[in-house]
Formats: structure tokens, sequence, C-alpha cells
């Protein structure tokens, strides 16, 4: 059970609430932007995109209930007097029950059914762990531990690039392996007693939903490329390295220069919004630079341009994508259903995919993306011009 603590100095959970979030990002980005895509083509070459646009599909769908879901499951826990860590270990247990499914999958019905049941076990992992910030961290810190949600995305990628590298590994230790770091990095959050973070305002303070709103359908519109691109990373660079050979190792390394260049931003920028107590000049700025770099993608003539622009894109779109995370954790409407909120939030999260791989599936070829990057340049701006008109009230100085 988890027992509510008096709220001490905050430096240690934040760095724990960051590994576990690291631990969720391992649990997903290694297999959507290298493993996935590896077994697809070994499955259907021919049918490459089709296969992995169905799993992408079937997996958002599964994601999107289940967030809701387990986010609502541990609200029910909470009120019964128990808490939320108990359902990440539950989470945990059903990841590492699950990507042996991945391994075993011999056809396509049964590589997209097992897409789903690893995705049903990530999000019964990441519903109750967003959950648990959301309560415990103080508002006057929630813009830094937004910037340390950035730190996912590099340890999930030099994991990645780990994997790649040990090429005598089986691929069935590699898919073991994932679950295995993924609990790693969650233990230092799970070993904490739950805390009590600021009080919830009394009902006739509460925000109605306008804001939420807003803040969730700009968060969707930048998704749109984040959720999708890393998907495709691989078939874009094979466009721009016709018969290089080394291409997965190539976008491995691409991704954890490219996830290590935002931390440091996302971390000042979050410092900074605390310090200043606003949140959406930062993150309208973020998304405009990330439609720059995928301006840059559509445009880039070799290997080195593509490389150098979606860095910039990945710089951009995560500073905005970990920033708007906790800011909008201090619009939900009510804080006795933190996890069934931010599972309808992570609808931003988990639509994105479908609606960005069918836009994907309409205007790229396999040979060409230019014209959907452009259509995922505009749309990202327009996210971060639409997160202004989120009415913002100050939080104290943190």
């Amino acid at each position: 059970m988890d027992r509510a603590a008096p709220r001490p100095h905050s430096t240690p959970l934040l760095l724990a609430v960051g590994l576990a979030h690291a631990g969720g990002v391992v649990a997903y980005l290694p297999l959507v932007t290298l493993l996935l895509p590896m077994r697809v083509e070994a499955l259907a070459h021919l049918a490459k995109i089709d296969l992995l646009t169905a799993a992408v599909l079937v997996g958002g769908v599964t994601a999107s209930v289940s967030n809701i879901l387990f986010g609502w499951l541990s609200d029910l826990s909470v009120a019964r007097g128990g808490g939320r860590r108990p359902w990440v270990v539950a989470g945990l247990i059903a990841l590492a029950a699950s990507y042996p499914a991945l391994v075993l999958a011999r056809n396509p019905v049964e590589l997209v059914a097992a897409v789903a049941l690893a995705q049903a076990a990530i999000n019964a992992v990441l519903a109750p762990l967003f959950a648990i910030i959301a309560e415990e961290v103080p508002a006057a810190r929630k813009g830094l531990a937004g910037g340390l949600l950035a730190l996912g995305n590099p340890v999930a990628a030099g994991f990645s690039v780990l994997l790649l590298a040990a090429s005598g590994l089986p691929e069935s230790a590699r898919f073991v392996l994932v679950p295995l770091a993924a609990a790693a990095l969650a233990l230092p959050l799970l070993a904490m007693r739950a805390r009590t973070g600021d009080p919830a305002p009394p009902a006739a303070q509460r925000r109605d939903k306008r804001d939420i709103v807003i803040a969730s359908l700009a968060r969707l519109l930048v998704q749109l490329a984040c959720a999708t691109l890393g998907l495709y990373l691989l078939y874009y660079f094979q466009t721009l390295r016709p018969g290089g050979r080394g291409t997965a190792a190539w976008v491995g390394s691409v991704l954890m220069l490219s996830y290590l260049i935002p931390l440091p931003a996302a971390l000042l920028a979050g410092r900074w919004s605390d310090r200043l107590g606003r949140r959406r000049p930062f993150q309208c700025v973020a998304a405009l630079v990330g439609a720059a770099g995928l301006a840059g993608m559509a445009g880039a003539a070799n290997a080195w341009q593509g490389a150098a622009a979606f860095c910039l894109f990945s710089a951009g779109t995560a500073v905005f994508l970990s920033l708007n995370t906790t800011f909008a954790m201090q619009l939900l409407p009510r804080p006795d259903r933190r996890g069934r909120d931010l599972g309808l939030v992570n609808l931003a999260n988990t639509l994105p995919a479908m609606i960005g791989t069918l836009l994907v599936w309409q205007l790229a070829t396999p040979g060409d993306f230019t014209a959907v990057l452009v259509a995922f340049a505009a749309l990202t701006a327009a996210g971060g011009l639409a997160i202004l008109a989120v009415r913002e009230s100050p939080v104290p100085a943190g």
C-alpha cells in the first residue's frame, strides 16, 4: 500500500521520476523505431508499409483504451486507501510477458496481436506513473520535472544503439533486455513512499475543461509528426542512402544524437519556466523550431542534411512535449480523477500515431516522404500557436 508521506526536499523525487519515465520510454522507443520495423521487413518486405501501418493502428487503439483504463483503476486504488505504484509493478510484469510474443510471431496477424499486447502492458506502466507525477511533484517544480522527462529519449536511444551494436546478440535476447531495462529504471521511484504534493484546490476554484482541451489539441498537432516519424525513419533514410549498407545502425546513431541534444534545452526551459511561472511561450517557440526541422527534412538532398534537420526537429518537439506534459497536469479539472483524466489527455499521444500513419500511407511512398513532411511541418507550427490560447495562471516561483 502507498501511504502518503510528508513532502521533503523534492530533488530525489524528481530524479526518480525522470528515471522511471526513461524506463517507460525504453519500453516502447526501441520497439517502434527499430525492432518492430525490422520484424515487419522480415515478415513482409514488399508490403512493409502496409503491415507497419496495420500494427500501428491496432497498437494505437489498444494504447488509448489501456491508458484510460489503468489510469482509472489507479484512481480507484487511491480512493480506497491504496496507491498507484502496485499498478506500475503489474505493468512491468505484463511487459516482461508480452515481449516474447513479438519474437515468436511468425506471420502478420500474430505480429499485430503481439504489438497490441505490448502496448497494453506499456500503458499499464505509464498511466499510473504520470498520475504519480501529477500529484506528488509540487507545481513550482513541474517545469523542471517536465525537463527531466526529456531524459527518456536519449536513454532509450542509447539503449537502442547498444542493442544494434551487439551484432552477436540473438534477436530473442534483444527483446528480453528491453523489459529488464525498463524495470531497472523504474526501481528508484517504486522504492519511494508516496508523497503529499500540493493540496487540491476547492471545488469552486477548479478549472473548467476548456484549457486542458486546447492544450491537448496543441499536443496532438505536434505529436502527429513525433508519434509517426520514428516508425518510418529507417525508410526515410533509405531514400537518402540508396543501396547504403548499415542504414539501421545509421538511424540508431542519428536517434541517439537527436535525443541527446534536447536534454539540456528542456532542462533549461523547464527551470526557466518555473522561475517565471509561465509555460506557454516556451512551448510555442519550441514547436516552431520543430516545424523548421521538418521543413528541412523535406528539402534534404543527402543523409547528412536529413540528419541535421531531424536533430532540429527532435530538439524543438522534445522541449515542447516535455513542458506540455507537466503543464497539462496543472490544468486537470478534478484532482480525484487524475489517472482517468490523464488517460484522456493521453489520447493526444496515441491518436496521432494512428492519424499520422494514415497521412504517411496517403502522402508518402517508399521512395519519397517530401509531401508528408511538409504537411507535418504545417501541423506542428499550428500546434505551437494553439498553445497560446490556453489561459495560464502563474504558479509560485520554484
